[in-house]
This record gives structure tokens, C-alpha cells and sequence, in this order.
């Protein structure tokens, strides 16, 4: 893989899969578009990047729509084009039916997926002249049911349609789109969601039983894969959903 040349912008890079993911493709000689809320540590992550002058830091809040213009037109503006949107940036929330309210319904569905649908229209004009693709981070709870998250379930699956229905727009235009479906990956994302030390420790232990290769996974594995599906060698490759899981989506319990 060599992405020598090419601009990618990764939302969320501030920390966890988006944090692993600048790293891994400036590895590959990418230029990157790091977008987050946290300054310092996307400045801490872009020091981490192969190249200093590779790496441009736009502060967003996607939540904000001027922001995500600024994302594209501060790209665009800088490098003068772009190759590849990595929409990564999400979420978590605990909730059930029966405690969950519409302002948390709200909050899901506006990070998850309105600013990836924003995002994406606004970046396409530009995909197109490079032939570039897309890659969204997903869930494994976009294509299995869990109870307890349900907001963050219908936001996902909702990520995983996105990406179908986009792919098949874009596909004769020779713009490809697809996302990864990571399982329990070890990143803050379930500390931010309101899981105590105790609960989330006992969350990792239970991935013994809960994924078949019997480990939480690393944001290092998910960026390889988002990686692969950016490059030349996922050139036949669009409208997929790729579980980077440890098998957790094939488990059925018994």
C-alpha cells in the first residue's frame, strides 16, 4: 500500500481508531486532514505521523456544520485536492427503549451519521476528480442487534446503508465506498459512553466469550483494514461492510 501523493482526511483522529489510522497512513506516505475536538491531542497524534509537514489539524466539532465546510474547504485550500475521506468520528451511548430519551436519540444520530452524510456530500464533488474513495467506521452493532444500546445500534446500521447506498451512486463515477464494522476495540470509546473502571473491565473480560478469536481488538487492526480499503488493492471492492471483529459477528450464542 502507498498512498504517496494522496490527501486523506481522517475525522476523529484526535485519539483511538482515527488516532491509530493518521499514524498507519502516514506510514504510507499520505497527507493528511486530522480533524477533531481535542487540539492537544491531535497535536500529540500529528508529532506521532512520519512526516510533520504532511500533516494538516483542522479543530472541528461535527456536530457544527460551518465546521465540517471548513474540514473540506481548509483540505481542498491547503493541498489543492482530495483523495479519500475516512468518516470516523462517533459516539456511544448506553440506553434501552424504556430509558433512552429523543435528545440522546438526537445526539447519536447528529455525530453519527448527519455529519457523515454532510461530510460526504460536500466531499464528493472533489472524490470525483481524483476518483477518489471513502471509508466509514461503523460498528459490529451496525449488522447485529445488542440490547442496551440502542441509539447507538440504529445510528450504526444507519452508517452501514449510508455506505451501500452511496457506493452505488458513486460506483460508475469510479468512486468507491465502504466501511469497517470493528467489535470491542481497545480505545476510550466505551468510558465516554458511561461504563465505570469496574463495568468496563468486566466488559473486556467478557470478550473472551463475546469474540471467537477470544481478545478485545486494536485500533491498529482497524486502521490497517480502513487502510487496505483506501488503497489501489481494494480496487474491485465497494459497498462493503467489513467486520474487523475477532468473528464477533458470526457468534451466536447457544
Amino acid at each position: 500500500m502507498n498512498f504517496a501523493g494522496k490527501v486523506i482526511i481522517v475525522t476523529g483522529a484526535s485519539s483511538g481508531i482515527g488516532a491509530a489510522t493518521a499514524v498507519f497512513l502516514s506510514k504510507l506516505g499520505a497527507k493528511l486532514s486530522l480533524t477533531g475536538r481535542n487540539v492537544n491531542n491531535l497535536t500529540k497524534i500529528s508529532k506521532q505521523c512520519e512526516t510533520a509537514a504532511n500533516v494538516h489539524l483542522i479543530p472541528a466539532d461535527l456536530t457544527n456544520e460551518k465546521d465540517i465546510e471548513n474540514i473540506i474547504n481548509s483540505t481542498v485550500k491547503h493541498y489543492g485536492q482530495l483523495d479519500v475521506l475516512v468518516n470516523n468520528a462517533g459516539i456511544l451511548e448506553t440506553g434501552t427503549i424504556e430509558n433512552t430519551s429523543l435528545a440522546q436519540y438526537d445526539r447519536l444520530m447528529n455525530t453519527n451519521v448527519r455529519s457523515i452524510y454532510y461530510l460526504t456530500m460536500l466531499a464528493v464533488p472533489h472524490l470525483l476528480k481524483t476518483k477518489g474513495n471513502i471509508v466509514n467506521v461503523s460498528s459490529v452493532n451496525g449488522i447485529r442487534s445488542f440490547p442496551g444500546v440502542l441509539a447507538y445500534n440504529v445510528s450504526k446500521a444507519s452508517v452501514d446503508q449510508f455506505t451501500r447506498c452511496v457506493a452505488l451512486e458513486l460506483a460508475l463515477k469510479g468512486v468507491r465506498v465502504n466501511a469497517v464494522n470493528p467489535g470491542v476495540i481497545l480505545t476510550e470509546l466505551q468510558k465516554r459512553g458511561g461504563l465505570s473502571d469496574e463495568q468496563y473491565a468486566a466488559f473486556l473480560e467478557r470478550t473472551k466469550e463475546t469474540h471467537a478469536l477470544g481478545r478485545p481488538g486494536k485500533p491498529e487492526e482497524v486502521a490497517a483494514t480502513i487502510a487496505f480499503l483506501a488503497s489501489d488493492l481494494a480496487s474491485n471492492i465497494t459497498g462493503a461492510s467489513v467486520p474487523v471483529d475477532g468473528g464477533r459477528h458470526a457468534m451466536c450464542p447457544r
